[in-house]
């Protein structure tokens, strides 16, 4: 549980109805397997010692002693493991018979849920057998064992505080106003479901839309467990369909029609900070609450969950090129916009053969087709200087020409050559001076021919270059609209990809696949043989890192030491220990100490779920020092 990685099971055991002797022994299996797997917390489905479907057999007295014997039985069996398990069971109180979820830790009942809500519509008579649970905590005796019971109760670990448990049953979960609301806005960052729900076609879809939702909406996890074969089919079926999701995506589930275990990892410090993250979580209800405290052991704990390598690329294809048309479509409407509300009709754009300024010619000839203006009144200014290869150059002019806009070639080496003079400078040393002149003279190059067209210079870098302040300080990093702001240099490539393999032009297709192919580069340094001799990524370090960190950093919440982990299980096989951390501590200077080119970002267009625009997701400080999370990766 270090760095609130939970391990969380969903079981699902072959029962026997009205059987709760043989239950409590399967029950028993399932719990041991799964603590040795490592899980902390492990959901069964409702009414599991007894079984769902018993019907009128809940109104017989020798079942329901049977069955907290059972629950008693199970409680001293996993009395030795440092698991907390959920049970469900029929309790009768006062009189009344309740639809409960037992949850028990090192022998001990630390509570009982009652089930909130009863359905008595279609399928379901459970009115007939069991009254309404009460939110308000009374207490029921169970042999020498006093147990809070109620359904306003949570369970804290007292070693990790942001681990709070939650619990609510079945139908609970399908109403208007499920009781796991009020626990997520108490402080509950687990939900767990004690479920026996049948199935019935296309039922899935829904149940598993109900959990994701749930877990959206509360930003929490959410683990439902429902009861599967063993139930009686006298007139359904239970399919065991278990699902673990958090925050809105689903983690796990498992194939429906089976029994087992279900494993992953709950991440509760990623759903704390997102919670401290979004003001308006909600405020905290005016209910009064229990909450019981456990002590868990803080240890290490096996990931099950996989981390995905590129977090800003999905990997299936279908849903990848949806989104490729989604972020082009946002990019292409914020420009239009732009040049609705100012009322000119031209634009500028250096374009260097490289992928971010072909991105961001696609992106304004798609702004250009949507507005109805022609083509030709999108400037694309080569800029040939010491740097440029006969690669770059020649993809740079074909893909203008295939678009149809407007080629103009602006060669620069006779400017920079005197400014270099004017300032001193001398043209053997190839240092950053002589890298940024570069940079600069063509920024000035396309801003003045934007003053003469009447037109916006419509920028070209990318996200993952702002977060490293890979970009020339009102060099490259200035313009007067930045459609690739929000786009980060992973993502970029799928995009011109996505736009090759549907544009319908073979020319068209055949130069972006080239770009595609050609190393990433500023060419500020003159080649070697005539091939690129400055590739960006032996420089400042591989970009799927550092978008991998980028994402986890900044969207999760995750400290140095955490990125570091899933990093190192994520890329094992492609990157060594001492190449991911070189990286992450370049990246963590690179992230605080050029954090001043982005406080003064032009405008663009947010695209994804994170963003570094000063004046929207980032608001951090230019001068903020990186110390403590550099000194995280130096006791690694």
């Amino acid at each position: 549980m270090k760095q609130g990685f939970v391990k969380v099971a969903s079981a699902t055991p072959r029962i026997r109805v009205a059987d709760p002797v043989y239950n409590a022994q399967v029950i028993c299996e399932q719990a041991k397997e799964a603590a040795e797997h490592g899980a902390k917390i492990v959901v069964f489905p409702e009414l599991c010692i007894t079984g769902y479907t018993c019907n009128d057999l809940f109104l017989q007295e020798l079942l329901l002693e049977k069955a907290k014997e059972a629950l008693l039985t199970i409680a001293e069996e996993t009395g030795q493991l440092e698991t907390l398990f959920l049970v469900g069971l029929p309790v009768d109180k006062d009189g009344r018979l309740y639809n409960v979820a037992a949850v028990l830790y090192r022998g001990r009942i630390l509570g009982m849920i009652p089930k909130k809500n009863i359905p008595m519509y279609a399928e379901f008579y459970e009115g007939r057998h069991f009254t309404p649970g009460e939110e308000t905590v009374t207490e029921y005796r169970l042999g020498k064992q006093v147990i809070p019971f109620g359904s306003n109760l949570l369970f804290r670990c007292e070693e990790l505080p942001e681990l709070i448990l939650g619990c609510e049953l079945c139908e609970d979960l399908w109403v208007a106003e499920p009781p796991s609301t009020s626990h997520a806005l108490m402080g509950a960052t687990v939900i767990a479901n004690l479920s026996a729900s049948n199935e019935t076609v296309s039922k899935d879809d829904y149940r598993t839309l109900l959990v994701k939702a749930s877990s959206a909406r509360l930003l929490c996890g959410y683990i439902y467990t429902s009861a599967g074969e063993g139930e009686s089919t006298q007139d359904l079926v239970f399919g065991g369909h278990d699902l673990i999701a958090e925050n809105g995506t689903l983690l796990v589930q498992s194939a429906r029609f089976t029994t087992g275990i279900l494993y992953t990892d709950l991440d509760v410090l990623k759903i704390s900070s997102e919670r401290r993250r979004m003001g308006t979580f909600g405020k905290r209800p005016m209910k009064p609450y229990l909450t019981v405290p456990f002590s868990m052991q803080l240890t290490g704990t096996k990931l099950d969950r996989k981390f995905a390598a590129h977090p800003f690329v999905p990997e299936d294809m279908v849903e990848r090129n949806r989104r490729c048309e989604d972020i082009l479509s946002i990019q292409a409407f914020g420009l239009k916009k732009r040049y609705e509300h100012i009322g000119c009709k031209t634009a500028v754009l250096g374009i260097s053969g490289g992928l971010d300024s072909t991105l961001a010619l696609l992106v304004t000839v798609r702004t250009f087709d949507l507005l109805g203006l022609p083509r030709s009144g999108i400037i694309a200014v080569t800029m040939p200087c010491f740097g440029t290869t006969d690669r770059t150059y020649e993809n740079a002019c074909l893909l203008a020409k295939t678009l149809g806009t407007t080629l103009r070639e602006v060669d620069i080496r006779e400017s920079v050559t005197r400014h270099f003079t004017d300032i001193g400078q001398d043209m053997e040393c190839h240092d950053v001076t002589y890298e940024n002149g570069q940079a600069r003279e063509r920024t000035q190059v396309l801003m003045d021919i934007a003053n003469k067209e009447n037109a916006l210079v419509i920028g070209t870098g990318d996200m993952s270059e702002l977060a490293l302040g890979w970009a020339t300080y009102n060099g490259d990093h200035m313009s007067m609209y930045g459609v690739n702001a929000g786009v980060p240099k992973t993502l970029v490539r799928h995009l011109v990809a996505y736009y090759a393999d549907t544009c319908n032009n073979a020319e068209l297709t055949a130069v972006l696949k080239d770009v595609l192919d050609t190393p990433v580069s500023p060419e500020l340094l003159p080649p070697v043989e005539g091939n690129i001799a400055q590739k960006t990524e032996d420089l400042v370090g591989p970009y799927e890192l550092h978008d991998f960190f980028l994402y986890y950093m900044l969207r999760c919440g995750y400290a140095p030491d955490k990125v570091y982990r899933i990093a190192r299980e994520t890329f094992e096989g492609k990157y060594d220990d001492p190449t991911i951390r070189k990286w992450l501590k370049n990246f963590y200077r690179r992230f605080f100490t050029q954090q001043f080119k982005r406080s003064c970002l032009p405008d663009g267009p947010k695209v994804g779920s994170v963003a570094l625009s000063p004046r929207g997701d980032l608001r951090m400080p230019s001068d903020a020092c990186a110390r403590i999370w550099l000194d995280q990766l130096e006791e690694i």
